[in-house]
């Protein structure tokens, strides 16, 4: 047999063992599920997992209405961006008799504005705005957001690089929601907003953690799993739950409407709704473990981080960002972009 028939042979085998219905196509985050979890799945269930990887919501929306809700077949997110999903038809409802850890789930997390019937998603981690600080290089007491803006905080403040949280951060110093569609109160916010740049030394949402264990700021406002991570290698670092409000946030996953692999995404559910399995997740990925059943199992140096505060558990002190109207998303955008000009980024 010639050489070329030969390849072309091989080459089809090949591609069909690795796609077709024996692939998962999981679409999120990296970073988001330890490797060995990855690789016990795939060999318990022969399924093997592509995993693909966005750097924002924005980015996963627009390829996911591309592939009309095919291409990938489970996909994790933020909420608000989820709503739209759900909204847009492009989510699938689960089916929960393939779910036997179903009842797993801690359910203060289910019932949200983006799927109040718990119909297309399963929550994975979820996390707060927070405020942490070294005490050793900061001069002043700091209760909240608005102590950022001090003078003596020149040039050691660091910052995710998420548009709606800082700008929020901002809004909520000016006692105004996150979700406000008052365009005069976000450009306001705007403007307060610019003042904190001589302030700031970094804008990013990769690693920002190290900064703060280095040295290399002072204060930053960062997600739960980065404080996670930075109160594990420092533990002398303090938290702040900032008094002016706390932005809540949880990581929703759902299946595409025309999901290649459905049954391949609802295995891979299930296997991580294992209460052990989910408390490896949790401890992996830093964010509020959102599964009850795997609470006992996270390990004493991370349960202070991965569990929801007591005081927390009402939601009052809470609010979760929401989608808002097109002109005010365009001012966020305005506004954010005037900030990180002014802040030298």
């Amino acid at each position: 047999m010639p050489r070329k028939i030969v390849f072309a042979l091989i080459l089809a085998l090949v591609l069909t063992g690795c796609g077709g219905k024996s692939r998962m196509v999981l679409y999120t985050w990296s970073d988001m599920f330890p490797r060995e979890i990855l690789n016990s799945f795939e060999k318990d269930t022969g399924y093997k997992i592509r995993y693909v990887t966005f750097d924002t919501n924005e980015t996963m929306i627009a390829k996911l209405d591309a592939a009309k809700g095919g291409r990938y077949d489970l996909v994790i997110a933020d909420d608000y961006m989820v709503e739209n999903v759900v909204n847009n038809g492009l989510a699938q409802r689960i089916d929960r008799s393939l779910l036997s850890n179903y009842a797993n789930i801690n359910t203060i997390y289910q019932g949200q504005f983006y799927d109040p019937a718990d119909e297309y998603t399963i929550p994975y981690g979820a996390g707060v705005q927070t405020i942490v600080f070294d005490p050793e290089k900061v001069e002043i007491p700091i209760n909240g957001y608005f102590e950022l803006w001090h003078p003596s905080l020149k040039q050691e403040v660091g910052i995710i690089d998420n548009f709606r949280v800082i700008n929020g951060m901002a809004l909520k110093v000016m006692r105004q929601s996150y979700n406000t569609n008052d365009l005069d109160a976000i450009q306001a916010a705007g403007q307060f907003l610019i003042s904190l740049a001589p302030n700031i030394r970094l804008i990013r949402d990769d690693k920002l953690e190290d900064e703060l264990v280095s040295g290399e700021i002072a204060v930053a406002v960062m997600y739960t799993s980065q404080v996670t991570m930075a109160k594990m290698e420092k533990p002398g670092l303090e938290v702040v739950f900032p008094r002016e409000g706390i932005g809540f946030g949880i990581m929703p996953a759902f299946i595409p409407v025309n999901a290649p692999n459905p049954a391949a995404a609802h295995a891979f559910l299930d296997y991580i709704l294992d209460a052990e399995r989910g408390a490896a997740c949790f401890m992996e990925l830093g964010y509020y473990s959102t599964f009850l059943a795997s609470d006992p199992y996270i390990e004493d140096e991370y349960r202070e981080f991965l569990t929801l505060p007591e005081d927390f558990r009402d939601f009052v002190t809470m609010e979760m960002i929401r989608n808002v109207s097109e002109e005010a998303e365009a001012m966020h955008s305005r506004v954010w972009t005037e900030f990180k000009s002014a802040a030298g980024r």
